[in-house]
């Protein structure tokens, strides 16, 4: 615990930290929101899955998009108006559907949405890593943000399922416009904890466009991978699991099972981040990986609510610790004037494949029941074990790239 009360104690950080949990509150909401509003309202999981996709394929885009802008001009004057036509565009997706408009009509304003919402997460650790010079602390901010990130995944579900099965189908994606809103303000808002903008110095020839992507960092590309198929993890679990309660009779825990997998992860972060480890950054990364898909395996097999928790329970252990590794991993690997570009990408990565699996998995639902969903699942588990399999050489040997060049800066 000492850790975390020492990074805290740095000025302006426990502010921007709390803003930046209220920011992003309301993102824990949108898919198993997106799911229960359409399914209740239009009556397809394949309609849902699709709606969430484009939700969040559109928010990966414009997140790298906003990312590159904010590095470039700063945090405030580009997300504020951002989140401003994120919030509007969201209100006319619930608007639509009340009004049960055609099933099209949803996809513009939800497009639109995502492309507009950034990646709040990401902009809060570039406050930290702006605030903090030692590794150490560093790690342990990030896992303290890592652990936010699932305790918003503790309550979003289960207040999205209470609001839509309580209030309205609709209610679990009010709450998002209105968190979005209040956090922006309060975040956006602490100027002090800003880090400073990179502008492009018109003297320097800037590389082509496609030499410039992120994702030819040396190392960055395959943990970007990893965390795109832990993405689609994450989204077919939440439809896969409406599913599967729905088919048990118990729909309305749909939302505390899926808390179940996210408090899970919240605590195996604050865990594994108050304290140092002396292993391979790299390995730790692949081990958290295989170790996902060994605990993801059994899904397919179970039928109860109570062993999908259990199960939920091992899953999430394994997902804070790995994001947090990669993250690390990222932050390491790219220039400083990019690091939120860097950091973003991890969770576009996470967006894109969220917005893969729900749609692959609601698609798989409509013609082979919740089981199909959950053996989507493990398929996506297994590629992304696959990947840092076949990636960690890579990554041990850029890492160590990184930290001789740091060593010899200091030396210099």
């Amino acid at each position: 615990m000492r850790s975390y009360r020492e990074i805290l104690t740095i000025p302006g950080a426990w502010k921007f930290s709390a803003a930046g949990l209220l920011a992003r509150a309301g993102g824990a909401m949108m898919g198993i929101g997106t799911v229960l509003m359409v399914s209740a309202l239009y009556g397809s999981y394949g309609l849902a899955g699709a709606l969430a996709a484009a939700n969040g394929v559109s928010w990966a885009v414009g997140t790298a998009v906003l990312s590159n802008l904010v590095d470039r001009y700063g945090q405030r004057r580009v997300m504020l108006p951002a989140i401003l036509v994120s919030a509007v565009s969201l209100g006319l997706v619930v608007v639509f559907a009340l009004w049960a408009l055609p099933a099209w009509t949803l996809f513009p304003p939800a497009v639109v949405s995502g492309l507009s919402g950034g990646s709040p997460g990401a902009l809060v650790r570039a406050r930290w890593n702006h605030v903090i010079t030692n590794p150490a602390q560093l790690h342990t901010a990030y896992a303290l943000e890592s652990t936010l990130d699932e305790l918003t995944f503790v309550v979003g579900p289960v207040a999205a399922t209470a609001l839509s099965t309580q209030v309205h189908p609709a209610a679990a994606l009010v709450a998002p416009i209105l968190l979005g809103l209040l956090g922006a303000q309060l975040f956006y808002s602490q100027r002090s904890t800003e880090p400073p903008s990179v502008p492009h110095d018109p003297g320097v020839e800037r590389p082509p466009f496609w030499r410039r992507l992120i994702l030819l960092v040396p190392g960055v590309g395959p943990v970007i991978a990893v965390n795109l198929l832990i993405g689609c993890v994450f989204g077919s679990i939440d439809v896969s699991v409406v599913a599967a309660a729905t088919g048990w009779n118990m729909r309305s825990a749909s939302g505390a099972v899926l808390a179940v997998f996210s408090l899970a992860s919240g605590v195996a972060g604050f865990v594994y981040g108050s304290r140092g480890w002396s292993s391979p950054l790299s390995r730790r990364f692949l081990v958290g990986i295989v170790l996902l898909f060994v605990f993801a395996s059994p899904l397919p097999f179970i039928s109860s609510i109570v062993a999908l928790a259990l199960i939920g329970v091992l899953v999430g252990a394994t997902v804070a610790p790995t994001l947090i590794n990669g993250n690390t991993l990222v932050g390491r690997l790219v220039p400083y004037g990019r690091l939120t570009e860097g950091l973003s990408w991890m969770g576009t990565g996470i967006g894109i494949g969220a917005s893969i699996g729900s749609s692959v998995s609601g698609a798989v639902i409509d013609d082979a029941g919740y089981r199909g969903g959950l053996v989507v699942v493990v398929v996506f588990a297994a590629l992304a074990a696959l990947v840092a399999l076949a990636s960690t050489r890579t990554l041990h040997r850029a890492a160590e790239r990184h930290d001789e060049m740091l060593l010899a800066a200091e030396a210099g």
